[in-house]
């Protein structure tokens, strides 16, 4: 039976604790022998990161009990954290790196009771330590060989990053002198070696500030001795205003790299003589951006075929021919593939989610082209009734440009609104802000779209998954035209009878956050927001106030800071407070180093006395990005709460949330 009841006001089996329990997805693949392994979100388990093995007869385990996190804090943002190589008698060698020290242990799972990982890497008490990402296991060397993070002082960019080779045998774990250093140094970021099949090439990547690796990076090709030394390393791609992500190399030992030299990430091939043949030239994604090492959006199999994750907006896993460039996609109801990929003979491996399924281990054999689940298996926690039906959107912006959106309108199987009633609406601004939404199911959507509230997330211009015009649209421009296209499609809703324009809203976390802020200083259209983990004042964070990674990033989203002071001033939400009239919450991380609370902290500080409700939730143990079940229920019951009090909706089941002026 159907009842009519207003909407916001429908009661929803998806409340936050089951949304907080299905937050995050499976990542890192590898495979093992006949095994799969990845990296999976605990939630319950402080938030920390497990490793979990599939067994040839299907059964997943966690190898590592908690407190055992399996994530590296390279650049901040981590990258691929874990590798392994199976012995001769078959069993299984890791080394991973441990979230709290940072430093890289060896483990053999299958030893025997009581087997305990062993360190690898000292530390040091400069800064922010001894950071490790994207291994690679060379038994034969006796090494792992990765990216190494050194602090070198105290201050966030007192930092340099080199390729470096630990011996497996322990005897760095106390000694840095006995890690090895392979690169010479000449990139501030580098990513991980990947060496040619005779092992006598390595092939990496690297860049400089004030660059970002979307912006561009170039591929260093280098010859390995027999003692295991770089010698004569070059440039033999890439550049100063052309974008590589990922390096690799065919089974025969012919380099590949991705570039968007023609506007879009495309797949490259050096031939014999040097040149480098597009081997699939498509007005398509088949990269993305660099936020983490160790991203794989293609690789090789023994065969010569390619898998590779590619699109426009949404991605599919293809398996490409280079010689003839024939592209044939795996089916499936998959609209997004992580840029995770393993292979093992005819076997890929990667990890999918659509619309109506959560991020899951998928494993295409190329033989048969037939695609099955292996692990992470989607399970329905409730009827999937109650799931929103996506629309994918393309709306109008300033200067008739296209703005490319997905629309989650309120649904329910069991409830519907009185026929006069707009629906409220909130406007998602997703991070990055050079990142991308998605077109997977979100449980954290579903809680709204379930009780009767809209949801659309913008990939505003500056956004990834549609060329490099469209990403540079945010050059110089960031607080302008995200706001802008966030503004637009509000707007649009609005006039088009789909949201009711008196009950409109926005949120986003990081530069989403930042977005959120912006568009409240900026913009007339929203009721209220939900500001997360927020950069807020543009000075402090381009001067000392953030991480080294992005601590120039600013450069091309605004603009040099001594060319441009004004600039920084006029955006940042901080030199504004009185602009803003819209009741907010913010939400903020106190062990956030990327986003600091020190900028919350002065926002609000600015906002205090002025009449306008607001809300402060800190959440003590938690960085840039919530982690833990505990923080992501009161966040989202603390979102919700807003929208009940600023919208007057009716629902006596919402935690109270204190507004104070």
């Amino acid at each position: 039976m159907v009842t009519t009841a207003a909407y916001g006001s429908w009661p929803s089996p998806i409340g936050a604790a089951l949304a907080a329990a299905r937050d995050g997805r499976p990542d890192h693949v590898g495979v093992l022998g006949d095994e799969v392994w990845w990296t999976a979100p605990r939630p319950a388990e402080g938030g920390r990161r497990a490793l979990v093995r599939r067994r040839p007869d299907g059964t997943e385990e966690s190898v590592l009990p908690a407190p055992w996190n399996v994530r590296s804090r390279v650049i901040e943002y981590g990258g691929q954290p874990w590798a392994g190589t199976v012995r001769a008698d078959g069993s299984p060698l890791l080394v991973f790196c441990h979230f709290p020290d940072q430093r890289l242990y060896a483990h053999e799972p299958d030893a025997g009771p009581g087997a305990e990982p062993r360190p690898l890497t000292p530390v040091s008490a400069t800064g922010g330590g001894l950071r490790w990402a994207d291994p690679v296991v060379h038994a034969e060397r006796g090494e792992v060989w990765c990216v190494l993070e050194e602090f070198t002082g105290p201050a966030p960019t007192d930092v340099r990053r080199v390729i470096a080779a630990v011996p497996l045998d322990g005897s760095a774990a106390e000694d840095r002198s006995r890690v090895r250093e392979l690169s010479d140094g000449r990139h501030r970021f580098v990513t991980g070696p990947r060496l040619s099949p005779d092992g006598r090439q390595v092939a990496w990547i690297g860049w400089d500030h004030p660059r970002m690796p979307w912006d561009g990076t170039e591929v260093q090709l280098a010859a390995i001795a027999e003692d295991g030394t770089f010698h004569d390393a070059r440039t033999v791609a890439g550049g100063p205003e052309e974008s590589v992500p990922q390096v690799g190399w065919t089974a025969d030992g012919r380099l590949l790299h991705l570039s968007d030299r023609t506007g879009w990430w495309n797949l490259y091939r050096t031939e014999e003589d040097g040149s480098q043949a597009a081997l699939c030239p498509r007005p398509e994604e088949f990269g993305g951006p660099l936020w983490t090492l160790g991203r794989s959006w293609f690789a090789p199999l023994e065969s010569g075929l390619i898998a590779v994750v590619h699109g426009n907006g949404a991605t599919a896993l293809g398996i490409l021919d280079p010689d003839s460039g024939e592209l044939v996609d795996a089916a499936g109801p998959w609209t997004e593939w992580s840029p995770t990929l393993a292979v093992h003979g005819t076997r890929v491996v990667g990890v999918a989610a659509g619309p109506r399924s959560g991020a899951e281990v998928v494993e295409l054999d190329t033989r048969t082209g037939r695609t099955r689940v292996t692990g992470s298996a989607h399970d329905d926690p409730v009827d999937p009734a109650y799931y929103p039906e996506p629309l994918i959107r393309t709306f109008s912006g300033p200067d008739g440009r296209e703005i490319h959106a997905h629309v989650y309108p309120p649904h329910s199987p069991d409830r519907t609104a009185p026929g006069a009633e707009l629906p409220p609406y909130v406007v998602w601004a997703h991070g990055g802000p050079t990142g991308h939404a998605p077109l997977v199911l979100d449980l954290e959507i579903a809680y709204f779209t379930s009780r009767g509230i809209g949801v659309a997330e913008v990939n505003y211009g500056g956004s990834t998954g549609y060329g490099r015009e469209y990403r540079e649209r945010l050059r110089e421009q960031w607080g302008v035209v995200d706001v802008e296209d966030c503004a637009a499609v509000a707007r649009a809703l609005a006039d088009e009878g789909t949201a009711d324009p008196d009950r409109l809203a926005i949120r986003g976390g990081s530069a989403g956050g930042w977005t959120t802020a912006a568009s409240l200083v900026h913009s007339d259209v929203y009721a209220c927001g939900t500001i997360i983990y927020p950069i807020l004042d543009l000075t402090g964070w381009a001067v000392d106030e953030t991480h080294d990674f992005e601590s120039q990033y600013l450069h091309s989203l605004i603009g040099p800071l001594d060319e441009v002071p004004a600039r920084y001033r006029e955006r940042s939400p901080l030199e504004h407070v009185e602009r803003i009239t819209a009741p907010f919450l913010l939400l903020q991380g106190l062990d956030d180093v990327i986003c600091p609370p020190v900028q919350a902290e002065r926002f609000l500080a600015r906002m205090a006395g002025r009449g306008v409700p607001h809300a402060y939730v800190a959440f003590e143990g938690e960085g840039h990005g919530f982690r833990r079940a505990d923080t992501m229920i009161r966040a989202l019951e603390a979102e919700l709460a807003l929208y009940v009090r600023t919208f007057g909706i009716d629902r006596t089941d919402v935690p109270e949330l204190e507004l104070r002026k």
